[in-house]
């Protein structure tokens, strides 16, 4: 059944961080974009909504199998009618401007440019993750400053986009490097050729799908002077030889998305490729590690 115009499902479930990627997927399937918040270091809630009534049961199987293979409790689904309003337009009145550094990130209800000197990101609340607000984000932000004042990488690439916000920075930092943003989400995907367009980087970034390193776009490419990837400790230990594979001579990578108590795991997974930490931010039990 179709709801009435403008009414909405949201479909909620609060999941342990082995669970994030599976929650992610299952609901991509049911609703229109995700929306994921931390509420402990050890908790998120995923969200999506949907205009058709979501099939409840389906959601609750597909989770169960994911939680027994990941050997975690079931989580609750939550799937509640909400009111006819333009939760958008509400985002993005809530969305304050930032500053990370040099770094100024707006949305477009904030009319006031910033101050001289720093770089003005304009983005909004959309369905693609990363605005800026998370210490993942912003702990990447922060590294990629470190990273522009000290080299000048010829080539980039931003593995995960997301909203593109990384992308963006790196193309505004660092004017004459040549930017490749992909995600494994066509929908982040759309979402981020959308900002580079309204941020005036769009001929300097190129944005596609792809699945971890496997795309022609960024295996088939010269080898990367810096790599950004903000995703989780797993996929990133997993991924650690594609990107030993992909730097080039002298290039390093910004990770990120892993906490604190992952560090060892991922930081070894790395070591045994010949990439070594030099440099790392901690915030709120997160954790943005610079590799070379």
């Amino acid at each position: 059944m179709t709801a009435p115009p403008g009414t909405l499902w949201q479909i909620t479930v609060e999941v342990p961080l082995a669970l994030i990627e599976p929650a992610d997927e299952i609901l991509s399937e049911h609703g229109y974009g995700i929306s994921a918040f931390e509420i402990t270091k050890t908790l998120w809630r995923v969200e999506t909504v949907t205009d058709m009534a979501p099939d409840k049961g389906a959601i609750v199987a597909a989770l169960g199998v994911a939680a027994m293979i990941a050997g975690v409790p079931v989580p609750d689904v939550s799937v509640i009618l909400l009111p006819q309003v333009d939760w958008l337009a509400e985002n993005r009145r809530s969305f304050p401007p930032l500053n990370i550094g040099r770094v100024h990130v707006r949305g477009s209800h904030i009319t006031d440019h910033p101050a001289p000197g720093r770089i003005d990101i304009l983005l909004d609340a959309a369905q693609a993750f990363g605005s800026g607000t998370h210490a993942t984000t912003s702990g990447c932000l922060k590294m990629l400053q470190r990273v522009a004042r000290r080299s000048r990488p010829r080539r980039v690439l931003d593995l995960g986009c997301g909203s593109g916000i990384l992308a963006i920075a790196a193309a505004k930092l660092v004017p004459a490097a040549q930017v490749t943003a992909v995600d494994i989400d066509p929908v982040s995907v759309q979402t981020a050729a959308a900002n580079m367009a309204d941020n005036g980087v769009a001929r300097r970034v190129k944005t596609g799908v792809s699945i971890g390193y496997r795309s022609a776009d960024v295996r088939g490419a010269d080898r990367w002077d810096l790599v950004m990837a903000n995703i989780l400790a797993n996929p990133l230990m997993a991924m650690a030889p594609s990107l030993k594979r992909g730097l080039a001579p002298g290039g390093c990578a910004i990770l990120s998305g892993l906490t604190t108590d992952q560090e060892a795991r991922v930081l070894a997974a790395h070591r045994i490729q010949g990439l070594y930490l030099v440099d790392r931010i901690r915030t709120d039990g997160w954790s943005t590690l610079l590799l070379r």
